[in-house]
């Protein structure tokens, strides 16, 4: 995940909202690392804006190091990595805090669908090109009030131990030890983001808001990944915490963070 340490958010409300659905279709891996982005007439015409609009919210875009504008070439999507910051979980931790979360909280399923993972999600699960996962979008609430917006990514052959009904009741990490899976460990990074239209909406605030994203990458005990979690919150109503735990011995003892989530 990259950080940006500020958005160049475009002028003019539609450049603006332009400017977001790309960022997330970017971040979400529609586009990957050396793909191009649509034409802008093309993106014009999809997005029932003006060329100008488009071409105002590919610049912030650019300004951003989302994307590299190539003449007569169009926008290309540009690498994100080595620019990120990653927070390793104890997840023997990590876990009773999902398990408090899912008691407390209560989620509602908005997309449940199988397809070909994207570039990103494929790399970061260890999956090969064109293979399957199932994706579901979900929010998580608390006393009725919207705080998370949840994406994750499945490979098929597990999912296929559960159906949307599944989903739409129970927490995902049971459903995957219900499949068999036996979870070792996690790995995420953290940072902030701005919310784009579908997200805004859903999570009741304003387009273009600072949300808190957290990405998750869950591992079995062979080392597989069997899920890609993309978390959006609100800074309002969720706050991370962090403690620090002193091991090793010798030189080589060393301080270990141990993360804990809880909404406020």
């Amino acid at each position: 995940m990259t950080i940006h340490a500020q958005d160049t958010l475009p002028e003019g409300g539609k450049a603006r909202r332009v400017y977001l659905l790309l960022r997330d279709d970017i971040s979400n891996g529609r586009y990957s690392e050396g793909d191009f982005l649509p034409g802008e007439n093309r993106l014009a015409e999809t997005l029932n804006v003006s060329r100008i609009t488009v071409r105002r919210a590919l610049e912030a875009l650019a300004a951003d190091g989302w994307i590299e504008k190539k003449t007569g070439a169009g926008s290309v999507v540009l690498s994100q990595t080595g620019r990120d910051g990653k927070i390793y979980a104890n997840f023997a931790t990590l876990i009773p805090q999902l398990v408090e979360f899912d008691r407390k909280t209560t989620a509602r399923l908005l997309s449940f669908s199988y397809g070909a993972a994207s570039k990103s999600v494929a790399n970061a699960l260890g999956l090969g090109q064109g293979a399957r996962i199932q994706t579901a979008v979900r929010v998580r609430l608390s006393d009725g009030e919207p705080f998370s917006y949840l994406t994750t990514h499945v490979p098929e052959d597990i999912a296929r131990n559960y159906d949307e009904a599944d989903l739409a009741t129970q927490p995902l990490f049971r459903l995957l030890e219900r499949s068999g899976v036996q979870v070792e460990g996690a790995d995420q990074s953290v940072t902030a983001t701005l919310a784009g239209p579908e997200v805004a909406e859903a999570l009741d605030v304003s387009v273009g808001s600072p949300l808190l994203w957290l990405e998750r990458v869950v591992r079995d005990s062979n080392g597989r990944g069997v899920e890609h979690l993309s978390a959006l919150y609100r800074p309002d109503r969720f706050r991370l915490e962090m403690s620090m735990t002193r091991i090793g011995a010798g030189e080589s003892r060393h301080w270990e963070p141990v993360i804990g989530a809880r909404e406020t």
